[in-house]
Parts: structure tokens; sequence; C-alpha cells
């Protein structure tokens, strides 16, 4: 018997996944689908809920939320063996949903939930954390550690912005020994991202070319580059236009990567910004993730 839990994370989006509970009450009523809709109350809380969940028998398990609600409950799926993922964009960003082309209109991403089709998405881990999307190190990691100071006071798209700014001109670049699939190399760069997902930053096309199911990587690297120069490469990364500048932005694709730093960084895992040692080691997992999209 097919049942489905919805998972709302009552601040994501600033409080509009809340606002989703009526909205889905309403919607699933029609479809006389069994579900049930449960709110959480605190951080990492949703893995727990989706592992209990999938004991119980639900066979769907759906984060609305943000990229970081659907990379909780995605874990707690992977831990348990089975279940599918389903996901209602209502965070800040909803990248992953860009990817996976989900709408952003709830009765919509229900629909694809209730009538569509399923896909198996690559896992990547990060020294041994699972993520769907993005991770990265270097200039973005910290931006969005500024830019969560800002929404303090501005809670728009607009304190992304005033984050890179605010970063850039603080910014120092990063020498790192990065080898990937084997293939070492010396650099001084400004940011690494690699990842399943195209999107990161709230539409941000880092990974233009990334395919979330090919079994691979695609990495974005940017070196070492004047900050005018990134002011004006910055708004290209949009549109995923930035990999025309190819001097300064290089695109890879590989199953393993390994960035070796001479300081320590921060880490940027689907939008979670984590302390990083000098090791930072990405894989492909084994396994993949049965999606809605």
């Amino acid at each position: 018997m097919d049942r489905r839990l919805f998972i709302i994370n009552p601040v994501a989006g600033g409080g509009k996944a809340k606002k989703l509970l009526p909205v889905i009450d309403k919607y699933m009523v029609k479809t006389g689908k069994i579900y049930d809709i449960v709110l959480t109350s605190r951080p990492k809380e949703a893995t727990i809920i989706s592992k209990q969940a999938i004991e119980k028998g639900y066979t769907t398990i759906v984060a609305v939320g943000g990229d970081g609600t659907i990379n909780e409950v995605a874990i707690g799926i992977l831990e348990s063996g089975k279940g599918t993922l389903g996901i209602i964009p209502r965070g800040t960003g909803n990248d992953l949903a860009r990817t996976l082309n989900i709408p952003f209109d709830p009765i919509e991403a229900m629909d694809i939930i209730i009538k569509g089709n399923k896909k198996q998405i690559d896992i990547g881990f990060v020294n041994n954390n699972p993520f769907l999307n993005i991770a990265s190190i270097g200039l973005d990691s910290e931006v969005v550690k500024n830019t969560e100071k800002i929404k303090i006071r501005i809670r728009s798209r607009i304190a992304y912005v005033f984050g890179v700014l605010s970063t850039l001109f603080n910014f120092k670049d990063k020498r790192v020994q990065l080898e990937i699939d084997d293939v070492s190399m010396d650099k001084n760069i400004f940011l690494i991202a690699v990842g399943n997902g195209k999107y990161y930053g709230g539409g941000l096309k880092i990974l233009p070319m990334a395919i979330a199911e090919d079994g691979y990587f695609h990495v974005c690297v940017i070196n070492k580059a004047s900050k005018i120069k990134l002011l004006f490469l910055f708004p290209s990364i949009f549109k995923g236009k930035h990999i025309k500048f190819r001097k300064d932005v290089e695109i890879f694709k590989a199953k393993k990567i390994k960035i070796v730093t001479e300081e320590k960084t921060y880490l940027n895992i689907d939008g979670e910004i984590y302390d990083n040692e000098k090791e930072t080691l990405f894989k492909v997992g084994d396994k993949r993730l049965t999606v809605f999209c």
C-alpha cells in the first residue's frame, strides 16, 4: 500500500513552507490517497522522522522546504535502504528542484508526486557526508556565511548580492592541491564547486553541464583573477555563461576529487556551511536515490 508522509520545515522560506499545510491537506483529500503531515521542530529532525516513517510502512517521504530539508529527508531514505523522495520546493534557494525540473507551484509539484515519473539520481559524498546537489569550498562558502548575517536585516535575494560584494572585497585566494581522478595539479583558486546539480545559491548556474543521474561529478574551478574581473564574471554565472572565461574558469568531469588546502576552510554542502579541515575528499556513491521529478 502506497503511503505518503509530508515533512514540513516550518521555518523554510521565511515561514512559507508552513503555510502550505492546508494546501497539501485539501489536495490530498481530493486524491483519496493515504497521507500524513508532520512539522519539524529542530535541525536534523527530518532525517529521524523519515527513518521512523519508512519503518512504519510509508513508501514516499515528501520534503516540504528548501535544499537543507531535502538533504535531511534524503539521508533518512538512504539510511533506511528504501523509499522514494518527493519534493515541494519552499526554501530560499530551491536549487535541486531547478535541476530536476520540479515546479515551484505546490499544486504542480504535488501532481508530479501523485502522477509523475521516478528518476534515480546520484548521491555525492564529501568527507563521508552525503549530498544531492553541490558541495564547494572557497569564495561561495564564505559568501553563504556572510549572507546569513545579512539576512538578519534583509530577508530577500538581494541579501545574497550584498553577501557576494562584502565577501569579494575581503576574500583572499586559496592555494590548493587538486586531484581529479588521480591527476594532480597545484592551483591558486577562488572557488571549487563539485556536484550533481546545475544550480546553487538560489539560481546560480554554476555547473551548467551537470546531469544528476550520469554517475559523475561535474567540477567548476574558478582560478585566481583580479577582483574587478570577478565582478564581471559573477553575473554570468546566473545563466551558466561563466564557462566562456576559459582562462579563469575550468570545468572537469570525474568520480573522485581531492582538495588539499594550506589552511582551514569552510565547506558548503547543499547550502549548509561547515568548518572544514585541510583535506576534502569527494566521491560518487554506489547507491542512488529514487525521486519523483
